[in-house]
């Protein structure tokens, strides 16, 4: 199983793990290729750069939007134009996060509000955007996962309903980019599990929309939760609510790397401040072997008095917050009435976000919560395939070093079949024949 480790010495941002991912070998055509498939109402273009922080050579990534002008352009130089490439910026250094990113901190975030009326965008507005979009269910899946939690604890932070959240920073089109980015950059690693170190947070006070805020900001603090942090260093932001939220989606912490963890590369991604550490974050790109049992439960409740409508909703909810399967099953209870018992097969990690979600969201008054105490899985990897309708991902399952079964995206094989006007069987007959050519099956 291919994995990730992430030591967080200097925090976490969307455009480092984008440049880390770049570094480890995700080719730059396929990530803007991709990043382009996203229904955006505003054209936007990459600029990567390799820099030196601290005699470490990272890769640099920055959105680009269409009446920006290319400030960048010294982060090209690996050797010696930076300092006055942060001179000339000084006047805007103290709006910016330390990692590239646009906080809606002062006149920076003012001058993207004047020009880019998108920057406020709602949790509806950003799942649409990605669910309607030619991306592929996987990236999807995670991209939505990932806004959702960062949804949640904005959500709670200002006591609003989570898809009415306005987003400010993750709102606009650059970090729209480094959170589907990230998730496509996965997937073309074939990356299952991310290990996550110790998180540096920064410490100190940034100006925001809502006045001064302390660091960690709130809705940073709120997704660490879980997770090892403390501040060293530099009085800088340096993790972000958008890095905060892809380790609260997605990672797993672990001090050190894991023993069953083999690393083969080792990439840098770089934050935009030049600081007294080396301003990277580093990635560890590698395999495990023997993975350590995860708990998992099974939460079980019995429903007689729930609208069945609102049973899609749930399972929605659900899936988005982490479960690996929800389904229900027809039950009677006393006096012979007709119910439904509704399970959750859940990580212990994302049990008590489920377990939030079933209360508020159904008629339940209590749930049983049964151990899973052992669990077999087949290895599992993506391949996109080429049919005469177009292009359809496509899973792998293996077990015991045999593959035992090959699937095909439903979200793919529904598009082309509207698409191209055919029956969804046709496309998928298509799909599944050209991957077991592939395979010699």
């Amino acid at each position: 199983m291919r994995a990730i480790y992430l030591d967080c010495f200097a925090g976490i941002s969307g455009n480092m793990l984008l440049g880390a991912f770049l570094q480890a070998g995700v080719p730059r055509e396929h990530l803007e290729k991709e990043l382009h498939k996203l229904i955006l109402p505003e054209e936007f273009t990459l600029k990567v750069s390799d820099v030196s922080k601290n005699g470490i050579q990272a890769k640099y990534v920055d959105v680009i939007l269409p009446d920006e002008p290319v400030e960048f352009s010294s982060l090209s130089e690996k050797h010696g134009d930076e300092h006055e490439h942060h001179q000339h910026h000084h006047a805007e250094d103290e709006e910016n996060d330390g990692h590239g990113h646009r906080h809606d901190f002062g006149r920076e975030m003012e001058h993207l509000h004047a020009h880019h009326h998108h920057a406020h965008r709602t949790m509806r507005d950003i799942r649409s955007m990605i669910l309607e979009s030619d991306l592929s269910g996987t990236v999807k899946k995670t991209s939505v996962a990932i806004f959702t939690c960062l949804a949640e604890a904005e959500g709670k932070i200002h006591g609003m309903p989570v898809d009415d959240v306005h987003f400010h920073e993750v709102g606009a089109t650059d970090s729209i980019v480094d959170i589907v980015g990230c998730a496509i950059c996965l997937e073309y690693l074939d990356v299952e599990k991310i290990f996550v170190s110790r998180v540096n947070t920064g410490s100190g006070f940034v100006e925001c929309a809502h006045g001064t805020m302390m660091v960690p900001a709130p809705a940073t603090a709120e997704l660490l939760k879980g997770f090892a942090s403390y501040h060293a260093a530099d009085e800088k932001e340096m993790t972000t609510p958008t890095g905060a939220a892809v380790l609260h989606a997605l990672a797993t912490y672990s001090e050190n790397m894991p023993q069953d963890f083999n690393p083969d590369t080792i990439a840098y991604g770089a934050g935009y401040w030049d600081l007294s550490i080396p301003n990277v974050l580093r990635m560890y790109l590698g395999d495990t072997t023997g993975e350590r049992e995860r708990r998992r439960f099974v939460l079980e409740t019995n429903i007689d008095d729930m609208n069945p409508q609102d049973y899609g909703y749930v399972y929605e909810r659900l899936l988005e917050a982490g479960a690996l399967d929800v389904w229900t099953t027809p039950i009677f209870m006393k006096k012979n009435r007709p119910a439904v018992t509704l399970s959750v097969m859940v990580d212990d990690e994302h049990k008590e976000e489920c377990l939030d979600i079933i209360f508020a969201e159904t008629t339940t008054i209590g749930v049983r919560l049964v151990p899973v105490n052992q669990r077999r899985e087949a290895q599992r990897r993506t391949a996109k395939v080429e049919t005469e309708y177009g292009n359809v991902d496509c899973k792998i399952s293996a077990y015991k070093g045999h593959i035992v079964s090959l699937s095909a995206e439903y979200d793919d094989l529904k598009r082309l079949a509207v698409e191209k006007g055919v029956p969804i069987k046709k496309v998928r007959a298509a799909a599944l024949n050209e991957l077991s050519r592939r395979l010699g099956e």
